[in-house]
């Protein structure tokens, strides 16, 4: 099976082993982090069951994992990143949840050539692992092979507006960084996660493109926007200061994130498909 260019491949891994020490207190336990987390949380929650067994798709350092594993799933955890595995690895046994969460380092393309190891209740990938891929028919292949007939599928990526970024920085009269996911078409932009980390390609598709690369073995079932008055994590600081505000933002979202006016504006999209 065709995987991830080297090159892409390698930077990710490079970029999220750097970052992975540092993770949780720069995203993870953040007010917006822990919110927006929060948000896809309950989603999952009505998904998924105890006693599935669930993929989970570029794992980062297990937060995810974990929540599932303490509602009874079992959970198959994949990432890139030697070094976000090996700190998912590490929750999972400080947290004694070890004989429900296994984990494995492996790109999402190359989830396919993993040593077979039965069908999967469902699968999913939250928080920006999606954005990191160059061709999103790779992994729909893999998926078709891993997920279960009606198997859910929740994809939880970043889009390709923003209303709070785009507010925020046209109101700074930098409109360049205002519409830069926009501008970043399909060649994507250059993303550093770490000073002195490798760069690499951040890409913004579409729910109609994931749909559409999913189209012959999914069908999609729902979508609804993350965090779209719970800004982006970059304005940590301002949203640190203002609990209480950040709360009711959060309540709201959880309101009007699936409005169909609305659900094109968040931070992410949460996707949720169903395997044919």
């Amino acid at each position: 099976m065709p995987t991830m260019t080297s090159g892409q491949a390698t930077a990710v891994a490079g970029a999220f082993d750097a970052l992975a020490p540092d993770y949780d207190s720069v995203w993870t336990g953040t007010t917006v982090g822990r919110l927006q987390r929060r948000q896809v949380w309950r989603r999952l929650e009505s998904m998924f069951h105890g006693g599935e067994r669930i993929l989970d798709l570029g794992c980062g350092t297990g937060v995810d994992a974990a929540f599932l594993a303490r509602i009874g799933v079992r959970v198959h955890a994949i990432d890139v990143s030697p070094g976000m595995v090996r700190t998912a690895r590490q929750r999972a046994e400080r947290d004694g949840l070890a004989d429900r969460v296994t984990f494995e380092v492996c790109a999402l393309e190359q989830a396919g050539d993993m040593p077979r190891i039965g069908l999967f209740d469902g699968a999913f990938s939250d928080f920006g692992a999606i954005n990191c891929l160059t061709d999103l028919r790779l992994v729909a292949r893999s998926l078709a092979a891993l997920v279960r007939p009606g198997g859910r599928l929740a994809l939880c990526f970043m889009g390709r507006f923003c209303l709070c970024e785009t507010v925020y920085h046209l109101l700074r009269g930098r409109p360049g960084r205002a519409f830069r996911r926009l501008r970043a078409g399909k060649t994507g932009i250059e993303a550093v996660l770490a000073s002195g980390g490798p760069a690499f390609r951040v890409r913004y598709p579409s729910v109609t493109q994931l749909a559409t690369a999913l189209g012959g073995d999914f069908d999609l079932v729902s979508f609804r926007s993350i965090g779209v008055l719970v800004p982006p994590s970059y304005l940590e600081p301002w949203a640190r200061t203002r609990q209480q505000t950040l709360d009711a933002l959060a309540s709201l979202d959880e309101r009007i994130g699936g409005w169909p006016l609305v659900r094109g504006t968040g931070d992410h999209r949460l996707a949720v498909f169903v395997r044919k």
